[in-house]
This record gives structure tokens, sequence and C-alpha cells, in this order.
């Protein structure tokens, strides 16, 4: 995309969301109300961004919420980027997602049940298609693909280039970064990454240090037959991942070395589902990842992982979450 066209894009868009911000402002200041049907009863909200919102009034007043199924772009700064966007761009599209929302007239269900943030968690499945299916917003899902209307409706918007797809359609959207110095990880920390084509996620786990302003890509990468034979044959060789690669197949050790080639990624290592004791459970997988993660360390150092193909993918700026918002916000969000 040309300066000029970039220029004018920016300038349509900014236009628009100041006729949206004047038209909706009223009464309730800058909380400027939503109509949204909780659990069938109306009640006003203001969306602070495209998928959550804070409840005004009303039974579940004072009440803050996270949307299920879905997920738009971090709308605190200039942080996303993939294809031909700049982090400018999804910037204003995450915007137009949080101004999309506070224009309709949503209906959300839930079982009140809160998350660890004491959020409540609502589905609101006439918000979610709408969203995603003007590329406001993506499919996501913790566990397993998301629901099918919706990956029917970001196939659609997909298909048609509409909104973050118009420039360019990465295999992960990376929804967070955590360096490996934030003190609350259980486990190895993790960046979050979303399918673009089932809405999946799967944590990118590793051992890097982010300094702020990073920014972190993820890269598609396959290796030369050659670097896959002597990648499996130097994993099955080393004495200290004997006692994990009964679980492994070579497709999957493939995998593991093309994640972790330019990704550093240690997020395909089998974490072992029947320990029922979630700190004993991190602590194998913290052992288990620190053995592979040296074992392919030194494979990469020493040029067998051969690089057949790679294809950047979508990348994100990394800021602490105290360094997001307000006067004390990181200077590359801006």
């Amino acid at each position: 995309m040309s300066s000029e066209r970039k220029r004018v894009l920016l300038g349509v868009i900014l236009g628009a969301l100041s006729v949206v911000a004047a038209a909706s402002a009223g009464a309730w200041g800058n909380d400027v109300p939503t109509k949204v049907y909780l659990n069938g009863v109306p009640a006003p909200v203001f969306f602070n961004d495209g998928d959550s919102f804070r409840v005004l009034g009303g039974a579940h007043a004072g009440t803050k919420a996270r949307l299920a199924g879905f997920n738009t772009l971090e709308s605190y700064g200039k942080t996303h980027s993939w294809g031909k966007w700049d982090a400018k761009e999804l910037y204003f599209n995450a915007k137009m997602g949080t101004y999309n929302a506070r224009q309709g007239v949503w209906h959300c269900t839930s079982d009140l049940n809160r998350d660890g943030y004491g959020r409540i968690l609502w589905w609101c499945p006439d918000l979610a298609e709408d969203q995603i299916r003007k590329g406001l917003a993506h499919v996501m899902s913790v566990k397993g693909p998301g629901h099918p209307k919706l990956i029917e409706a970001q196939a659609d918007a997909v298909k048609n280039r509409r909104g973050m797809w118009a420039h360019g359609v990465p295999r992960y959207v990376v929804t967070s970064l955590h360096s490996a110095d934030e003190p609350w990880f259980k486990g190895l920390p993790y960046n979050r990454m979303v399918s673009s084509v089932d809405g999946s996620s799967r944590k990118w786990r590793h051992r890097k240090l982010y300094s702020e302003c990073t920014k972190v890509c993820w890269h598609d990468v396959t290796l030369t037959a050659q670097g896959r034979a002597a990648g499996v044959a130097g994993l099955k060789a080393a004495p200290t991942l004997k006692p994990y690669l009964s679980k492994y197949t070579d497709a999957d050790l493939v995998q593991l070395l093309e994640a972790y080639r330019l990704n550093g990624d240690l997020g395909l290592i089998k974490t072992d589902r029947t320990i029922k004791d979630k700190s004993e459970r991190y602590r194998l997988l913290g052992e288990e990842a620190k053995a592979f993660d040296e074992v392919l360390g030194a494979l990469e150092k020493s040029g067998k992982l051969v690089i057949a193909k790679k294809t950047p993918g979508a990348c994100m700026v990394h800021a602490a979450f105290f360094r997001r918002y307000g006067s004390r916000s990181a200077s590359c969000l801006h």
C-alpha cells in the first residue's frame, strides 16, 4: 500500500470514528450505553473494546464481562501487524470493532459463573457473528475449534478479504505476548496463538526475555528432507530426551523441530494430562521443556536444521500490562 493510499485510508477511518463517537455521546458521559439483553433482560452496558463490556445498570450493574467465542485485536495501541498491514492500520481495525459493538443491540446468555479476574462469561452469538463477518474480530476458542457458525462467518470474511483479512491471512493470529521474566506463570511462559482457520488456540511456550517494544513474530517454517531427518536423529540420540521420546512419533518430532526453528517454540511438547496435581504437572513439563530446549538449541546452532521455506506470520509488539494504558504507556504504542 502506497503512503498516499495509507494516508487517505486512515483519514477516512478517523473521520468515521469521530462521527460515530459524536453521534453516540449522551447523558452517560464517556460511558456511552449500548442496549444488551442479558439472559433476556435489557440492560445498559459500556463496551470498552469489541469483546468485553461493563454493565451500567440492572441486576448485574458493576460487573465486567468477557465474551466467549471470539476476539478483537488489542485496542490499547499499535501492536498487531501481518501481511501488508502495519500496526497503525490494525489498531484502527480494533477501534472499529469497539465502535461496531457499541452501535448494535445484542443478546447474551450466561450461567453467571466468573473467571479468575471476576468477570462473567457471556455468550453473545449475534454480536460474535457480526464482528467476525465484518472482519472486525476472529474466532477464538481455548478448547478445540470454535463454534461452527462463527467458523463459517470467518471463512466468508477471509474469502471476501473483509476487515483484518484484507491484506493477508496468517496461519495464526498472535493474541498475547509474555516475557520469561513475568512472575505469575506456573511452568513456562507462553504467547497465545489462534488459528485463522478454525479459531482453536495453542500456547507458544518459550524461555525468551522480551524487552519493551520488542516486535515478536511467528514464522511458518518447513525444513528440508535432510534437515528433518538430521533433526529427528539428533533428538533420538540425545540421552537427556530418552525418558520422554516414547510418546512422540517421528511426525510429532518434525512438527516440534519446525516450530522451534526461528521461533523457539516449545508449545508442542506433550503435557501429561493424567497427572491431576497441576503443580506437579507444571514441574514435570518444565523439566521436559528444559531438556528439549537444550537439545533443540544445539541442533539449531549446528546448522543441521536447514530451512526449505519460511513464511512470515503475525507479529505483536510487547509491552507489560502496566505499560499499556494512560500516561505510563510505552511510546511504541502511540
